[in-house]
């Protein structure tokens, strides 16, 4: 990912809370030199000194057969990310556009199925634990969980290397940094008024 200075972000803990916020990634693999991509939920785990992304995907998905013969899989983040007009600007310029993302690179292979049972585990304890009537591992009905078990494969990702880039007006003046937070206050578009209050959190 192309990162200018001004955007690049290399604090790991930052990182590895937007991830943990932004769960929902993209997954990228080759088949025979053919991009690939799956949209699914992703937990960051830590194991000894190593992190890792797992998940899991239908079994009838094609990709993770390409874990075994693709070197590097690639994962792909994004917070949000709003249209910046140059008329919120003090001088002449032209517009842009302000986003978050994070790219993850590393090796992917299989979970075997214990590992499978604990990812899953832990993720429907990150998703449903707040809720009134939770759904969780040890209230679902053993049968049922045999039966879902058989349609997913896991997996998990090795981190090898992660770029991140936060491109929120950085190159700005403070007044025009200012200005861009009240305009897009007002948009009516969910993306531009979350954007402007993770750009008033770095203030």
């Amino acid at each position: 990912m192309y990162i200018p200075k001004y955007y690049k972000v290399t604090d790991f803990e930052e990182i590895r809370e937007f991830v943990q916020h932004n769960s929902f990634g993209t997954l990228v693999t080759t088949k025979k030199g053919r991009p690939i991509a799956t949209h699914l939920p992703l937990q960051l785990i830590k194991e000894e000194e190593d992190y890792f992304l797992t998940g899991h995907m239908a079994f009838g998905n094609p990709q993770w057969r390409t874990f075994e013969s693709c070197e590097e899989a690639l994962v792909m983040f994004q917070g949000p990310h709003a249209y910046i007009s140059s008329s919120w600007y003090e001088q002449e310029n032209v517009p842009t556009w302000n986003y978050q993302a994070v790219h993850v690179y590393g090796p992917a292979t299989i979970l075997d199925e214990e590992e499978l049972k604990q990812d899953l585990a832990k993720l429907l304890q990150k998703y449903e634990s707040h809720r009134e009537n939770p759904v969780l591992w040890d209230k679902l009905s053993p049968s049922l969980l045999e039966k879902e078990l058989k349609g997913i494969v896991g997996f998990k990702i090795h981190v090898k290397e992660i770029q991140a880039a936060y491109k929120m007006s950085q190159n700005r003046n403070e007044t025009d940094y200012q200005n861009i937070v009240k305009q897009l206050q007002n948009e009516k578009n969910p993306d531009s008024r979350q954007m402007a209050e993770v750009m008033n959190k770095r203030l």
